[in-house]
């Protein structure tokens, strides 16, 4: 955008910048040392979810400023704000993950305040955790303002042995020392090493998947997730990103000019063809809803089953996100897509140019190793494949990326847990059998509430060595660090009668990734039969604040577990006001 007068007759800001009646306004940006050129520029919003909970955060402010000089080069005036987050992580294995999913709305509508309550003509969005990247693009299709997102960069991979270790392996690792294959010294060496610098976990884990997904989707600038934190290119990175929303603004492109059908399916083939997390099942239909866009659970599996799997990264394969970064990251994946016409070349993005157009100066090819030729897959179809049956009428979600053909059917019967709690408890003391099908129930979206991640419980299976022995459902969800037969999302989830609620211990349950189903060994009759003896949800202890709101909202995980109507049911967009 070029310096001079700007005519901000269609621009938010106006509401606090311009004429007499602003005076009161205007006292308040010169008190913040602004000046009469700033304040009559275009207002960026740099939002960031800076905290010191943890690592995944920790570099965003850093990075924030290189966004705002990057906005100032372009004649826009920055202001920047923060957010919550919940780190999955630190929060996983006990109460404290119920607030994960919650926060990730509690992020869009803190934006969404800011950015109305100050007029914001324009979004930077810096996140660094799982649920602040879907969280803070939700917040941008919303407003539908031009917007630029920017993830904060993965973290170096520890090395211990010769060898990459990630959070990953320590989770795992507590299974081996319950089992009694490792000990207390050489857990501690591992907790020490694991997690060498900022920012976020470095496998194809939920915050990578939905980093690859912003740049699929068109919202992040191409190669900018791929980066580590510590990476001074991170800065580079940063400015171009506070360069690039001031031309949005100039050319009025704004959120759901990039964020739209065609879109959403180029972000699901990265997720299916990298082998990314099962969360994006989640993620992906509640960013597609704001924008008022069908496109739900089942939506997103139909990509995953006609995409090959050719990206070899954790935790199903062998390669960390810093390996993808230096193989040449998401750009070189596309185009590998886009061999395979599996990709809409014609969707914009945020640097103003089609996705066609940004692969067309993409110089590099695929290594052969981390990133496998198209025609030469890992195997033919997604490492992410979804499921439907009679224990699962609303769909359900399973990750195949690095399991054999014959690793992907499982029937068993079911051994019920009414909690994580019960079923950790259980997994630690060898209170199960090798065939079994491990059921953890009321853990949804309502039900739970929050729907938490259960990597404690899948990491002490495979620590045991027994990740490939017996499967596991659940209404709740899976980090995307978990491996082994894991299925989540089973929808509708116990809290609601879904046929999960109505489980038994020994019914037989069959799960097969090959033909997309997920199925208990029961007539229509017998779960009707059930379903009439059925005594309701469990009863929680969240009575109040803000996880009781929560699961008086909160949809269902096909839709992508909204707490509210989305785009359908807006009467005004923001940037029209």
């Amino acid at each position: 955008m070029l310096k001079g007068k700007v005519d901000k007759s269609n621009l938010p800001s106006r509401h606090v910048t311009e004429g007499p009646s602003r005076a009161p306004h205007r006292s308040y940006f010169y008190a913040m040392g602004l000046d009469e050129e700033a304040i009559a520029q275009p207002w960026v919003g740099v939002a960031t979810c800076w905290n010191e909970a943890a690592p995944c955060n920790i570099a965003l402010n850093r990075q924030a400023q290189s966004v705002k000089l990057g906005v100032k080069k372009a004649f826009g005036t920055p202001r920047e704000f923060t957010t919550i987050t919940v780190t999955d992580g630190i929060a996983m294995g006990h109460e404290g993950m119920r607030s994960s999913l919650a926060s990730r709305e509690a992020i869009a509508d803190t934006v969404e305040l800011t950015m109305r309550g100050h007029c914001y003509d324009a979004l930077v969005g810096l996140a660094g955790c799982d649920k602040s990247l879907p969280g803070m693009m939700m917040a941008m299709v919303r407003l539908n303002v031009p917007s630029v997102f920017i993830y904060g960069g993965s973290i170096l991979p520890g090395r211990l042995e010769g060898k990459d270790v990630t959070v990953q392996d320590v989770f795992e690792a507590v299974g081996k020392h319950q089992a009694g294959n490792m000990s207390d010294a050489e857990l501690e060496v591992l907790e020490r090493v694991a997690c060498p610098s900022a920012c976020a976990c470095g496998g194809k884990f939920t915050d990578n998947t939905i980093a690859c997904v912003s740049e699929a989707v068109g919202l992040a600038l191409l190669n900018s997730s791929g980066a580590p934190a510590p990476y001074e290119s991170r800065d580079q990175y940063g400015v171009a990103s506070g360069e690039a929303v001031m031309n949005l603004i100039d050319k009025n492109i704004r959120a759901r000019d990039i964020v739209t059908r065609k879109s959403l399916e180029n972000a699901a083939r990265i997720v299916a063809c990298t082998g990314g997390s099962t969360n994006a099942g989640l993620h992906l239909p509640a960013i597609a809803a704001e924008a008022g866009i069908d496109f739900d659970l089942f939506d997103v599996c139909d990509i995953f089953r006609d995409t090959p799997y050719f990206v070899d990264l954790k935790p199903g394969g062998q390669y960390v996100a810093k390996d993808l970064y230096e193989a040449g990251g998401v750009p070189i994946v596309m185009k590998e897509l886009r061999k395979a016409g599996l990709i809409h070349e014609d969707c914009m993005t945020a640097s103003g140019r089609t996705m066609g157009e940004e692969l067309d100066m993409i110089k590099g090819e695929a290594d052969g190793k981390v990133i496998y030729p198209v025609d030469a897959p890992l195997t033919p179809t997604g490492g992410v494949v979804g499921l439907k049956g009679n224990l699962a009428p609303e769909g359900a979600i399973v990750k195949v990326a690095g399991m054999a053909t014959q690793e992907q059917s499982f029937t068993g019967p079911a051994r019920v847990f009414e909690s994580e709690e019960e079923a950790f408890e259980a997994v630690k003391a060898r209170e199960y059998e090798e065939g079994e099908v491990i059921v953890i129930r009321n853990e949804g979206p309502s039900g739970g509430p929050g729907m938490r991640e259960m990597l404690a419980t899948t990491a002490a299976l495979s620590g045991q060595g027994m990740g490939k022995k017996v499967a596991l459902i659940t209404d709740g969800r899976f980090s995307g660090a978990t491996r082994g037969f894991c299925v989540g999302h089973v929808g509708p989830e116990a809290a609601h009668g879904g046929p999960i609620g109505l489980l038994e211990n020994g019914d037989v349950i069959t799960i097969n990734a090959i033909t997309g189903e997920l199925k208990v060994d029961l007539t229509d009759e017998e779960l009707v039969s059930r379903k009439a003896n059925w005594k309701g949800p469990k009863e929680t202890i969240y009575a109040s604040g803000a996880l009781w709101k929560y699961a008086q909202l909160v949809g269902g995980a096909r839709k992508g577990a909204l707490t509210h109507p989305g785009g359908k049911g807006e009467k005004h967009v923001y940037m029209d006001l």
